[in-house]
């Protein structure tokens, strides 16, 4: 019973770290920069990617995202064909005659296994009824189990342009541990994202 509860205690507190979500490692904020200047404008969304096919589902995903925080986002795909991405002139003219003022862009970084370990203990029937009984009891009856378990950790950068001033105005690497489903991911980068605007105050509040 006693190895049941620790492996038991073990698990949860595995599975709690392993959901840890998506954090913001480092983010960069031009001193200089002012999102009002994109508010209303076209903002295109892109997802540095070599495979058109994939990165024109995750551009939509992200442009879907950012549309329901009331940004007036468009997959970047749609207005700048992947034969194109390459050629820098060519992709300024395509995007000035779409009028986009703005960009979002994601670029995976690394996306790696990560070995983590965790100690359990577990404290067989203390006597809680004072601090000093709870004490001699408790670490002369500690039962310790040792679980290793592997996340998946992906690492990201956003920045955020001014297509029309042509300049960065903010940039973040992030972390997401195992991320299962696309569309949480993309939500929960953003989520992480705004929060770090805020704090940045480049957004309201």
């Amino acid at each position: 019973m006693k190895l049941f509860v620790s492996v038991l205690l073990a698990v949860v507190l595995m599975c709690t770290l392993s959901l840890a979500g998506t954090k913001y490692v480092s983010v960069y904020r031009n001193p200089k920069a002012d999102l009002k200047d994109l508010s209303g404008k076209k903002i295109a969304c892109f997802v540095v990617i070599p495979s058109e096919e994939f990165r024109s589902g995750r551009e939509e995903t992200v442009a879907a995202e950012l549309r329901e925080r009331g940004l007036n986002t468009i997959a970047g795909y749609t207005v700048l064909p992947g034969a194109l991405v390459k050629d820098r002139e060519k992709a300024k003219a395509f995007l000035n005659k779409a009028g986009v003022a703005g960009a979002v862009m994601l670029r995976l970084v690394d996306d790696q296994e990560a070995r983590r370990q965790t100690t359990a203990g577990y404290y067989n029937q203390p006597n809680y009824n004072s601090f000093w009984g709870y004490w001699g009891y408790g670490w002369s009856s500690v039962y310790v189990v040792e679980t290793t378990w592997t996340d998946r950790v992906v690492t990201l950068e956003t920045m955020i342009y001014s297509i029309e001033k042509d300049e960065l105005l903010w940039a973040g690497r992030s972390e997401t541990t195992n991320p299962k489903d696309i569309k949480k991911f993309v939500k929960d980068l953003m989520d992480a994202a705004g929060k770090e605007l805020r704090k940045a105050g480049l957004v309201a509040k």
